[in-house]
């Protein structure tokens, strides 16, 4: 459901993995980019879909509820990219009547770099875990959602994947222009240690860090495209970590897929999403009140 230019790259690996694939598209632009990217079908409304085995929602932030409403009438898995809404009482609503049906698409938690860093943390290889930053900033945003909305998800489920659970909102500072925060520094927590992100949409370049803290050094992934993880110990010695595996997009539609096979659930259960959510619902709060 939905084909812009992110859900053009969702149609592409879908049919990578083997799947016939039925484009619920609208404008002229998305019906051309789901008919260039081989879909079998192309319909207006979900009702025209047909028999599915299960749905990949790629629509607007904005318009998760209410087609996420339409797609789980199908009574078929849905797979959801995040975040799984922008309404923390409407995400606790969806996690609440999917029946196990719902997940949401945090592709860095298939991040090869990610995994890395959460065995790391579980193995204790750098001794316990203090916390996690992550760094997520750019110049401009192609979204009509904020960077609050539309970049700190990825940090959020990083933390879920890393530390175990999903970061629980402490504090945060940001910057606001017309209604949008466009910059958000958060404090977060866990069990397992704090989380400290920042993110926006106002930065000179383009940058994605994520640093674990451990009582014996910490442990780097300095971008997104990185294919090693740089440990660097408490004495001053450092080492490459080989962090090398399938694209995070591709390796989330093929655990979809998988699961509509039999296989086990994909990560980031409905449940999972709507804790997400109502974490940056707190961090845009506590931000607000810092103005």
């Amino acid at each position: 459901m939905g084909c812009g230019v992110w859900g053009a790259n969702v149609l592409r690996d879908l049919r990578l993995v083997g799947c016939d694939v039925r484009v619920v598209a609208r404008s002229t632009a998305s019906v051309g980019r789901a008919r260039g990217g081989g879909a079998a079908a192309i319909v207006r409304i979900v009702e025209e879909l047909g028999g599915v085995a299960g749905v990949v929602v790629a629509t607007p932030i904005e318009t998760h509820a209410v087609v996420l409403d339409e797609a789980l009438a199908l009574d078929v898995p849905v797979f959801v990219e995040k975040p799984l809404c922008d309404d923390a009482d409407d995400a606790a609503r969806l996690a609440a009547n999917s029946r196990g049906r719902l997940f949401v698409m945090d592709k860095w938690r298939y991040h090869p770099g990610i995994a890395v860093l959460a065995e790391i943390a579980s193995n204790r290889t750098l001794g316990r875990v203090h916390g996690l930053r992550s760094v997520r900033v750019q110049p401009g945003m192609r979204h009509r959602e904020d960077a609050a909305w539309v970049l700190a998800p990825h940090d959020l489920a990083i933390g879920l994947e890393v530390l175990g659970e999903v970061p629980r909102a402490r504090a945060a500072a940001g910057q606001w222009a017309d209604g949008r925060l466009v910059t958000l520094h958060g404090l977060l927590d866990t069990a397992r240690g704090w989380h400290a992100i920042e993110v926006s949409e106002r930065a000179p370049t383009v940058e994605r860090r994520v640093e674990l803290h451990c009582d014996e050094g910490a442990a780097v992934l300095g971008g997104g495209w990185d294919e090693h993880v740089t440990v660097r110990h408490a004495n001053g010695d450092a080492e490459r970590v080989e962090a090398v595996g399938e694209l995070p997009l591709l390796a989330e539609l093929r655990a979809f897929v998988s699961f509509l096979d039999g296989g086990p659930p994909p990560r980031s259960s409905a449940a999972e999403g709507a804790a997400i959510v109502e974490a940056i619902a707190a961090l845009r709060a506590l931000a607000a009140r810092s103005m």
